[in-house]
């Protein structure tokens, strides 16, 4: 099987269909293998999305349909380019993108400012006006500043921003990274991090998106995390650790156990599924990651 693109890649591509269009426990012990599992109702306390860009074999529309099958509500990372696409099939756009520059060149670096607070103020519009809510950002790189530096830095370059967010009733979300294995030098690496920047910009308006797979891998401990800061937090990725693929019992996380915990924070908003899938029928990879969050 073809070696499956990374994140950064599919964003890249994601990122240059949008500004184009803006110019103008496992579940492998309850279900056979190999046998695709049948769709069950979903138990409802949990909102279930998935991310685009680990399912680049499908088409959008093919993905939409694959997602209603299954009971996910939403898909996370797409950009305007596709709302209707998920608008004719009745799903959220969970976690919106579309702003950003890269990964790299984030808030907390002064020098990109100015693009990004342009590229934000617009598409905070068009969040609002497709409906929609959750908005992704970045921290970016260190590139050797301290932490009090990038704190300072984000500071002043998301305010005006949350601002314009809470009249439109959209939420900035900045997504926690690994900078181990996947993202080096990445600066909102650490819960704390993200959770000292939202109580110094003090607006709802900004979140954080508690990345499951990440926090693992650069500080594990999840549960007890996400159960202390969950009031700063509006969404949730998923992956299996190590490997970043199917959350069955070939890795480490106990899912069932995570995904109770956050039920029991009250918490409302989207778990997205973020694995790589290596099984041959990647539907039936996701169908049974869903099931298995499903508490």
């Amino acid at each position: 099987m073809p070696t499956p693109p990374s994140r950064r890649t599919a964003i890249k591509t994601i990122l240059t269909s949008t500004a184009a269009a803006g110019a103008a426990g496992s579940l492998s012990s309850f279900v056979p293998e190999n046998k695709e599992p049948e769709n069950v109702a979903l138990k409802g306390n949990i909102n279930h999305s998935v991310c685009r860009w680990c399912f680049q074999d499908l088409s959008v529309e093919q993905l939409c349909v694959a997602a209603k099958s299954i009971g996910i509500k939403g898909i996370d990372l797409v950009g305007p380019t596709d709302w209707p696409t998920l608008k004719k099939h009745g799903l959220d756009s969970s976690m919106c993108n579309g702003a950003e520059i890269n990964l790299t060149d984030g808030f907390n670096d002064p020098q990109f400012h100015a693009t990004l607070q342009k590229n934000y103020a617009a598409m905070i519009q068009r969040v609002a006006q497709a409906g929609y809510t959750n908005l992704i950002c970045f921290s970016g790189n260190r590139r050797g500043m301290s932490d009090e530096t990038g704190l300072a830095n984000s500071v002043k370059g998301l305010a005006p921003l949350v601002e314009l967010a809470a009249k439109h009733k959209v939420v900035l979300v900045m997504e926690l990274l690994n900078s181990k294995v996947n993202h080096k030098d990445y600066q909102c690496d650490r819960t704390a991090w993200g959770v000292a920047l939202a109580k110094k910009l003090g607006s709802p308006h900004f979140k954080l998106l508690y990345d499951i797979y990440h926090m693992q891998i650069d500080e594990g401990d999840v549960i007890r995390t996400l159960t202390d800061h969950h009031a700063y937090i509006a969404h949730y990725h998923t992956a299996g650790v190590p490997g970043r693929n199917e959350i069955d019992d070939t890795q480490e996380l106990n899912y069932p156990a995570i995904m109770r915990a956050i039920k029991a924070t009250g918490f409302k908003g989207y778990v997205a599924q973020e694995f790589i899938p290596k099984q041959a029928d990647k539907v039936a990879s996701l169908r049974k990651a869903v099931q298995l969050c499903d508490v």
